[in-house]
């Protein structure tokens, strides 16, 4: 497993840089994000919307519906397992066809998925350092991952 720290210091840098993770994804990618409340998981993917082509004030935390999905670029499925006390919740909305599907799922609160998470994906830690200091730590979990970060770290 292969690490990378990204220190943020602004709202917008954590967007910029959730813009060119975007820009590297091709579609089929899974990005899990922890982090407490406030920490800038939403932040992040707003900026992934925006590099795949979405309007990123369409982006809000799916805390309520579990899922969103924005067409653009590529369709970006974004999850939210805040309210998740069971794994098994969410089996009813067929989330492996969107998980496993041609576009970029991006699941926030992912440490709620137990069992059911997938054997590779682009971990993101993100913690909340002061006012407005984020720190994002990618884990890369499999080969793709790896490239992926590779490729952001450039």
């Amino acid at each position: 497993m292969k690490s990378l720290s990204i220190t943020t210091y602004t709202p917008d840098q954590t967007q910029m840089l959730g813009e060119c993770l975007a820009a590297q994804c091709k579609g089929g990618e899974i990005i899990c994000l922890s982090g407490n409340l406030g920490s800038g998981k939403t932040t992040l993917v707003k900026g992934m919307a925006r590099g795949l082509k979405i309007d990123e004030n369409k982006v809000n935390s799916p805390t309520f519906v579990i899922m969103n999905v924005y067409e653009g670029r590529v369709s970006l499925y974004h999850f939210d397992f805040y309210r998740l006390e069971d794994p098994k919740e969410i089996g009813g909305i067929g989330y492996d066809e969107f998980l496993y599907g041609n576009g970029i799922a991006v699941i926030e609160w992912s440490e709620r998925f137990g069992s059911l998470m997938p054997p590779e994906y682009l971990a993101i830690d993100l913690s909340d350092e002061g006012e407005q200091k984020r720190i994002l730590k990618f884990t890369a979990h499999g080969k793709r991952y790896q490239d992926l970060m590779g490729a952001l770290q450039k």
